[in-house]
């Protein structure tokens, strides 16, 4: 299994920039890359809000794993970031 080498919230902080940005999502710019890597960090509330969100597996995630495993690596993710 792979590892991130980079915090939940930042990936998903600029998961959010980049599809607000980029061309390939609803944004306009072709070339993203960098207003991305300079811009992720004015989504971090957003991000965070997503992941409170996964704090409680459904069903369907329930069913397909421990969700006090899920759990607790969601909630691992949140103090990373101090919350």
């Amino acid at each position: 299994m792979d590892i991130a080498n980079s915090t939940a919230i930042e990936r998903i902080a600029r998961v959010l920039a980049g599809q607000r940005i980029s061309a390939n999502a609803e944004g306009d710019t072709l070339s993203a890359g960098q207003l991305i890597d300079a811009r992720w960090q004015e989504h971090l509330n957003d991000a965070l809000a997503v992941l409170k969100t996964l704090r409680e597996p459904d069903e369907a995630m329930a069913e397909a794993g421990d969700p006090l495993i899920w759990e607790a690596m969601i909630r691992a993710a949140l103090r990373e970031h101090g919350e």
